[in-house]
């Protein structure tokens, strides 16, 4: 196939990257495979022990697909059996080892949510468990003879636990080298990884020379930050946008970050020309309201569609620009008899506005929970839906439901 003029792939690479190791290499590759008519070969290696993908997580699968448009060829990697390891990156302790099982299933999971981002028709997905489960105990040596202990210290995660005497289990070396052995395997050009993979993606680099290839050029993302600002985007920091959030939620929550945050969301997550970036930073330093609608109401047609952007952005104008109740919103009818009390909590996960009993335990606590506008400061508050229904029920800033009765069991 015909690829685009180096200086035009290397000026889409290049954008939202915060280091590229090393760059000169890069333009030599990109010059070969334009030469040969051969596609780079580009490696994603995914973590699946956390399945569900926040707008974090899209930082680095959007700079595949743009390898994926200029032509080359994207390998989705699994981790089904370096999951059951654990990546300790960025870690202080040992993390929980996962089965074979759990880590295909999340597997699944993340590959489905990942290719509303990428070209499925274009995107490999293989499991390293293929190449790794059948590599013998020799093996396993002849590859760790590659590397040093020092070497593996230099890492900070690793060095900060060995000098607060934390236990660092010899399993968790391993995984950095199974990495790498996934590039050897693959035989990658380019492996693309957020900025706490820069020692991984640099041992696959070194394992590929040791093993007689060509190194991989080392291509780094920076960390999203979440909607605190700060922290970068994690579910289990409660800042994280996920990518099958509701319109109505994900559009509120582009709306909370932090106004510095807009220019850096719209260079990493959305598809803005590079040439009209210089104007979305004017905008957004002299309007960001304006800017951050705009940018809320993008990603939502990115993940949905046109209509429920329109949709979600009205929601949120209507209720909490305007301080209103949606016109429309869902209904939910607890099973009750007439008289039989129901625990606020469980009416709340029952109706989907909540995940847990925990969660809206800590949301009445905050504040953020009320009934026909009369904020709630019980957390073990039973309600006669027969009595009270209808009702709107509203927790945080955007979700809502009207309960309902209808009638006895």
């Amino acid at each position: 196939m015909a690829f685009p003029p180096v200086d035009e792939q290397m000026e889409v690479l290049r954008r939202g990257v915060e280091e590229l190791i090393p760059e000169d290499e890069l333009v030599e590759k990109v010059e070969q495979s334009r030469e040969t008519e051969t596609p780079l070969t580009v490696k994603l290696g995914c973590d699946p022990s956390r399945p569900d993908l926040h707008l974090g997580h899209t930082v680095v699968l959007r700079k595949l697909r743009q390898f994926q448009d200029l032509g080359h060829r994207a390998i989705l990697i699994v981790g089904d059996f370096t999951g059951m390891i654990g990546d300790p990156s960025g870690r202080s302790k040992t993390r929980p080892q996962l089965t074979l099982e759990e880590t295909r299933q999340h597997g699944r999971t993340y590959y489905e949510q990942a290719t509303r981002i990428l070209d499925p028709e274009k995107t490999e997905i293989l499991y390293n468990s293929e190449w790794l489960d059948e590599m013998s105990f020799s093996d396993v040596i002849e590859l760790s003879a590659q590397q040093t202990v020092a070497r593996m210290l230099e890492r900070e995660d690793f060095s900060n636990r060995y000098e607060a005497g934390k236990p660092i289990s010899i399993h968790e070396f391993l995984y950095p080298l199974a990495q790498a052995q996934d590039s050897v395997h693959i035989e990658a050009d380019v492996e693309l990884g957020g900025t706490d993979q820069r020692f991984n993606l640099l041992l696959g680099r070194q394992i590929q020379e040791a093993q007689g290839q060509d190194p991989q050029v080392c291509m780094m993302l920076p960390l999203l930050e979440g909607t605190d600002g700060t922290e970068k985007m994690s579910k289990s920091l409660d800042n994280a946008i996920g990518i099958t959030e509701a319109p109505e939620d994900m559009y509120g929550k582009v709306m909370s970050i932090p106004d510095d945050l807009i220019y850096r969301y719209v260079e990493l997550i959305t598809d803005v020309p590079t040439d009209e970036l210089p104007k979305v930073k004017t905008f957004a330093d002299e309007n960001p309201r304006a800017a951050k609608a705009q940018l809320a109401r993008r990603i939502v047609a990115m993940y949905h569609s046109e209509d429920e952007a329109d949709a979600a952005q009205d929601h949120f104008e209507q209720t909490v620009v305007e301080g209103g109740t949606p016109d429309e919103m869902d209904e939910h009818a607890p099973d009750a008899e007439a008289g039989e009390e129901v625990g606020l909590l469980n009416l709340m996960r029952n109706a989907g506005l909540t995940e847990s009993n925990s969660e809206g335990r800590r949301l009445i606590e905050q504040g953020a929970v009320s009934i026909d506008d009369e904020t709630v400061e019980d957390t073990g508050l039973y309600v006669d839906v027969s009595e009270r229904a209808p009702f709107v029920l509203k927790v945080g800033k955007r979700r809502y439901a009207r309960i309902v009765w209808n009638g006895a069991r």
